[in-house]
């Protein structure tokens, strides 16, 4: 009952971000503030404090860097056999790329930290880096290439080596594996801020989620959660008890691929050409879902 009670808590706080949204008092700007807070300060302290003090071969296996780009790639496969008959490109596109791409840090991440201990969450943190490097370059490759859009591959890299979650990540990873000091009061610092990321971060993807009833693809979204939300944990489930992991590896693996869509794929769709409505709904109904899902995963692996 008690983690239950934690995620109808982080979904009131979700609903709290959209009635926010709403009512004025988190408008765009407010809430572009409230993002950049989660995006370059709570989500990297989060990551900073769960590996700064733990070696990377603790942390970062083999099966870990074979076991989550195959998931990843397994439920882009079946996205694409689902979807590729699919005559309207732009929803085609979407389709696809939000069969897979979990909000790995705006929730999976904090939500273990929140119900797991330790050890997990830094297992958790090092999922996000490897699934965040197989599966952004995989959807930027998936919404250019079925839309014809422009994009410079430079760019996205770019971007990517920028990321102040993955920076986080290496630099907890080098300064546990080098046994490098981090001062009390700094690692305090980052304890508070770190455990500010997930009320930070449910705000802002409440504030963000938006749904047009009138324009909903039942089929089309139906395909999307149930791939998402139910596959892609499965074959997550499925892979991992084949390649015999520890429980907190497969309990931080499984959890982190059960999470929704990323609000980040209502961005890439804006910029590379797909749909933009039908991935805003899509965001809304995997995030919706996901409360119940994630729930018996928990309960499932704990």
């Amino acid at each position: 009952m008690e983690v239950l009670a934690r995620l109808l808590g982080l979904l009131a706080l979700l609903f709290v971000g959209t009635g926010l949204r709403f009512s004025g008092v988190l408008d765009a700007r407010r809430t572009q503030r409230l993002n950049d807070v989660a995006y370059y300060a709570a989500l990297p302290a989060l990551i900073f404090v769960s590996t700064y003090d733990r070696a990377i071969d603790e942390l970062l296996t083999p099966v870990l860097l074979i076991g989550l780009p195959s998931v990843v790639l397994a439920t882009a496969g079946v996205a694409w056999l689902l979807h590729r008959r699919r005559s309207e490109r732009r929803r085609r596109s979407v389709a696809i790329i939000q069969s897979y791409h979990s909000n790995l840090g705006y929730l999976g991440l904090p939500l273990v930290a929140a119900t797991f201990d330790d050890h997990v969450t830094a297992v958790a943190s090092v999922v996000l880096g490897v699934v965040s490097l197989t599966q952004v370059p995989l959807t930027v490759v998936v919404l250019t290439a079925i839309n014809e859009a422009d994009a410079d591959a430079r760019t996205e890299i770019g971007r990517l080596a920028r990321n102040p979650v993955l920076l986080a990540l290496v630099a907890g990873l080098t300064i546990g594996s080098l046994g490098l000091p981090v001062p009390d009061a700094a690692a305090r610092g980052f304890e508070v801020l770190g455990a500010a990321a997930l009320p930070i971060a449910l705000l802002c993807v409440g504030a963000s989620l938006q749904i047009d009833l009138p324009s909903v693809d039942i089929g089309a979204s139906g395909s999307v959660v149930a791939l998402k939300i139910v596959l892609m944990p499965a074959l997550g489930w499925l892979t991992f008890s084949l390649l015999a992991v520890d429980a907190a590896t497969f309990t931080a693996a499984i959890v982190m691929l059960g999470t929704p869509t990323a609000v980040s794929t209502y961005v890439f769709a804006h910029e590379l050409g797909g749909d933009e409505e039908f991935a805003s709904l899509n965001v809304f109904l995997t995030t919706l879902v996901s409360a119940g899902t994630l729930f018996v995963l928990i309960r499932a692996v704990g």
